[in-house]
């Protein structure tokens, strides 16, 4: 899988792009208060230890044009204990899905959603995502890029998320 979007690809996260990615967390951040959103992330979301469990295990991916790291997130195989309950909706089918998490740009280039998103689709399976109700920019990117909204999770805090999924056998919902 090679995530081509554009100029943009992804490939998985190493220890050395640590640093980098703490920045991208940190004006990503910045960007979600400033747009109408400061509570989803806070001041400290994800922590520097979460960012680095994500490395060594191998779900952080990042999101590259020729110049560097423009984005990252973590691609979590499985079932994921927040998506066993639905409100206010249904899942489309109980196939086989991957999860985007912790997605973040480092808001100089277009198009990261989008390539991380293709590069998600590329796993030929169903590919869920959730937001917070204030991130109205992240729920815009999540449905242009043919996720459909199909209810409410609770993530560990019990705090709501919108949650999508892209549907890997193109059924319409």
């Amino acid at each position: 899988m090679n995530g081509q979007n554009s100029a943009l690809s992804v490939r998985r996260s190493t220890v050395e792009d640590l640093e980098n990615i703490i920045e991208i967390y940190r004006r990503a951040r910045e960007f979600m208060k400033n747009s109408g959103n400061p509570n989803q992330w806070g001041d400290a979301y994800p922590p520097a230890e979460l960012i680095a469990d994500d490395i060594r295990r191998g779900v952080s991916m990042a999101v590259c044009g020729a110049d560097g790291i423009h984005g990252v997130f973590a691609l979590i195989g499985g079932e994921d204990p927040s998506y066993r309950h639905i409100e206010n909706g249904t899942w489309p089918d109980d196939g086989p899905y991957v999860t985007i998490h912790r997605l973040a740009s480092d808001g100089r280039v277009h198009g990261v959603f989008r390539c991380a998103a293709d590069f998600c689709k590329e796993t030929g399976i169903n590919v869920r995502v959730d937001t917070h109700a204030d991130n109205s920019v992240m729920q815009r990117q999540i449905e242009k890029n043919g996720f459909v909204k199909c209810g409410i999770i609770r993530v560990a805090d019990g705090s709501p998320r919108i949650a999508y999924q892209w549907s890997a056998c193109g059924k319409d919902l």
